[in-house]
């Protein structure tokens, strides 16, 4: 749920920002103080991003240790002006290993809003057309790559420092029936590489990172991990995040009496479901 509480912005300091990971006070560069003054705002605690994103009425800061994934979102983000709807940015600064990202705020609500969530067929149409408009864009001059290469090399990386969490992921993906261990996984996804079929992905498309507004996608929002990968990046965690949002995963299990079948996003799409794709890409998911 997002936190309603209105609050005045702290003379540059936010509550509860993004500092490895601890509870502290970052101090906002003057150029985005100067930009945001004395706004209301609100911490917005959806989804599973380690930033910390601050929402104010016609603007939001994201803040977000310095690394790979901030620095490709600022890159793609600009990339991407009149390419496809996303936030238009206001301001980009980095500052003590942190990076502060001011960017427009996007109309409409994200695709886990109720008044989407309680018309499943309607949504997952949106959601397809989401996924062509993302297939539709001209990848010359893409800033990023996020092939199985890529994300393989940098899965590695997070194995190895022991940054891959074994709890929060899909029932059955360690243990009796699953993998030992992250190692395990890995091994098994080099093993298992699939041929790719490159577009331009999102990288997370999950319902909180897509805005819907009269019928249709109104912009995409927590680009960090696009560029030019696999079709099946965006249809798995897409079908993932239906499946897991309707069955009630996240603490709301208000929608999981109605008639809807996470599988309808094949339909909508007007393709036949790789299975073996799909499962491969949201275990591949799992060391992230």
């Amino acid at each position: 749920m997002q936190r309603q509480k209105m609050i005045l912005f702290n003379y540059g300091q936010i509550d509860e920002p993004y500092f490895d990971g601890e509870k502290g006070t970052a101090a906002v560069p003057k150029s985005i103080q100067a930009l945001i003054q004395d706004r209301v705002y609100r911490i917005d605690d959806v989804g599973l991003s380690d930033s910390s994103v601050i929402c104010f009425e016609d603007m939001v800061l994201k803040i977000e240790k310095e690394g790979k994934e901030a620095e490709c979102e600022y890159k793609t983000m600009k990339w991407l002006e009149g390419k496809l709807t996303v936030p238009k940015i206001l301001c980009f600064e980095k500052q003590k290993g942190v990076h502060y990202l001011l960017m427009s705020r996007i109309d409409g609500a994200m695709a886990c809003a109720e008044e989407h969530m309680e018309d499943p067929k309607e949504l997952v149409r949106m959601l397809a057309e989401g996924l062509k408009l993302l297939w539709s864009v001209d990848t010359t001059g893409c800033p990023g790559w996020n092939g199985l290469e890529q994300k393989l090399q940098l899965a590695e990386q997070r194995v190895e420092a022991g940054l891959c969490d074994m709890e929060s992921v899909q029932e059955g993906t360690y243990g009796e029936g699953g993998f030992e261990n992250p190692a395990a996984l890995l091994a098994w996804l080099k093993k298992n590489r699939p041929k790719e079929d490159p577009v331009f992905s999102h990288g997370d498309y999950c319902l909180p990172n897509v805005f819907l507004k009269g019928g249709k996608v109104s912009g995409f929002l927590d680009l960090g991990r696009s560029g030019i990968a696999d079709k099946y990046q965006d249809i798995a965690l897409c079908y993932r995040s239906l499946r897991d949002n309707y069955s009630g995963k996240y603490g709301n299990d208000r929608y999981a009496g109605l008639d809807f079948k996470p599988e309808s996003l094949f339909d909508a799409l007007g393709m036949e479901p790789d299975w073996e794709k799909v499962k491969y890409y949201i275990l591949l998911g799992e060391l992230f």
